[in-house]
């Protein structure tokens, strides 16, 4: 292979590389648990604070809540890296044994999906010359390209369920944490109740724009809209909890 090949196969390598080291993944896991360990933790203490005035009950309801969401989020954080790992790598097995058995119908592939791009003449030749030379590469364009499954991050699925459940349940510590100090200071006053709700409701919007905004300056889109959008639909989505829980109120 001469230089001017071996520059172009280094090209093509760098084309076809995740364009970030797992970051993206993690901050989409982090974001996944927390948002909802934090809103569906502070619908369900909503709910109890309007139902009952028993601080006690609110705590260990809320509590309760957050221990199962975030045993919950875990499993469907490990099942489902588990399952897309399987998936990629059986069409992983799938394209090997094409390209293996049927190396020139794979290689026409290959010339049809650059040729779509706009590649023509020598150069879609040359490029599709580089591509099938590396086997590897042929194996990660056509799964790129055909399939539009990108490689998987190599991550184990325990990582994940263990950081999905994790931030979950530090999400659910946001609003849980103004009533359990109240709780465990022992404190006893009138409007006790309505002061936790504006704390949990305040401290929770904060939060939630934070992470929004975050989100935004990380990947794309305007921090203060992506902040605001998190915001609303996390306020919202816990105040219908706040709505169940005044039909029982006792």
């Amino acid at each position: 292979m001469n230089r001017k090949k071996m520059l172009v196969g280094k090209a093509m390598r760098q084309i076809h590389q995740e364009k970030n080291s797992g970051t993206g993944a993690v901050l989409s896991e982090v974001i996944l648990g927390g948002q909802d360990g934090l809103v569906n933790t502070l619908g369900v203490i909503l709910g109890l604070a309007a139902a009952s005035a028993d601080l006690r009950l609110i705590v260990a309801g809320g509590l309760a809540g957050a221990i199962a969401e975030a045993v919950s989020m875990g499993a469907v954080g490990y099942t489902s890296k588990v399952a897309e790992r399987d998936y990629y790598l059986g069409e992983l097995e799938h394209e090997r044994l094409e390209v293996e058995n049927t190396p020139e119908e794979e290689i026409e592939e290959v010339r049809q999906i650059y040729a779509k791009k706009g590649f023509k003449g020598p150069l879609l030749e040359q490029m599709v010359d580089v591509i099938t030379s590396d086997k590897e590469l042929w194996l990660e364009t056509m799964m790129r390209e055909e399939l539009n499954l990108a490689p998987i991050d190599g991550k184990n699925p325990l990582n994940s369920a263990l950081l999905i459940g994790g931030t979950s349940f530090l999400g659910a510590a946001i609003p849980l944490l103004p009533f359990a100090a109240f709780y465990f200071l022992g404190l006893q006053f009138t409007g006790l109740i309505g002061w936790a709700i504006l704390l949990a409701l305040v401290v929770s919007a904060l939060t939630l724009f934070v992470a929004g905004a975050i989100k935004a300056k990380l990947t794309i889109g305007k921090w203060y809209r992506s902040g605001v959008q998190m915001l609303l639909i996390g306020i919202l989505s816990a105040l219908a909890g706040y709505a169940i829980g005044s039909i029982f109120s006792v």
